[in-house]
């Protein structure tokens, strides 16, 4: 194995890739590996600064650290929606491209296999593949959703460099095997994602994701208070130890219908 090298690490995956049949598949990897070398290109970045691994639905790049990282975000910015809103235009709905896209800086290494390998380079997937970064996807009408990690925000994005607004990227935390990872997501944070935050990945909280109240538009959960006694409801017996009670504590035997007594002990 190689000695870990620092490179700036590019990702680029296709939404919704496995939904398609093998003639659309083809053509949507041909349309990624053609967005990918006209953004690099735009970036000043050639091929001797770059390694490539393919991914099926996704392509990998690592890139020399002496390759403008400045360049290559502007690129990200402006090239890569320019070129998505060109062949989504004159394609079929079947044939459809939307990019998710992560910039992230660290060291890897290659081992006696080609094979990729570095802490760094994993957290890097884990927000190619968080569910803030799907979800911002998805609510957006423009094709590509971007995020880049700390490391990149701190040493590029933060000092507001002509092409690439401080002010677009909103600080997000999401969910991985490791532990939370913060990152930073170009345009607004999405409202609800499968992260298990609570929040838009370290943005507002989501209303009834952590108890905070219900979502707008619907009903406050029905909170109940016993103190004994054998209240019915109609319906049939729940008997042993409650505990889908929210709001209060239960305690007593509880009779949902039915006219024998009770015999399933205190619920609590």
């Amino acid at each position: 194995m190689t000695d870990p090298v620092s490179r700036t690490i590019l990702l680029l995956d296709i939404e919704k890739f496995s939904d398609r049949d093998d003639v659309e598949q083809a053509y949507l990897r041909r349309m990624l590996y053609d967005v990918t070398d006209r953004a690099l290109e735009r970036a000043g970045i050639d091929e001797t600064l770059r390694l490539r691994a393919d991914r099926g639905d996704a392509v990998m790049e690592l890139i020399d650290a002496n390759a403008s990282v400045t360049a290559l975000l502007r690129a990200l910015l402006t090239e890569v929606p320019a070129q998505l809103r060109s062949v989504n235009r004159m394609a079929s709905k079947s044939a459809q491209i939307r990019l998710r896209g992560v910039v992230a800086a660290g060291y890897v290494a290659v081992d006696e296999h080609d094979g990729w390998v570095g802490s760094d380079l994993n957290h890097a997937c884990r927000l190619l593949d968080a569910a803030l970064l799907r979800a911002a996807l998805r609510e957006r009408r423009d094709d590509f959703a971007l995020c880049v990690s700390d490391a990149v925000h701190a040493g590029i994005v933060r000092h507001d460099h002509p092409g690439i607004p401080a002010d677009a990227f909103h600080a997000v935390t999401v969910d991985s095997k490791n532990g939370p990872l913060k990152a930073w997501l170009h345009g607004p944070v999405p409202a609800r994602s499968d992260d298990h935050s609570g929040t838009g990945g370290g943005g507002a909280p989501v209303p009834g994701a952590s108890g905070d109240g219900p979502a707008p538009g619907q009903a406050p959960p029905a909170v109940f208070h016993f103190t004994g006694g054998s209240p019915s409801f109609g319906g049939s017996l729940v008997a042993g130890d409650q505990h889908g009670v929210s709001g209060g504590q239960v305690t007593g035997n509880v009779h949902l219908g039915g006219t024998g007594s009770g015999t399933g002990g205190d619920a609590a």
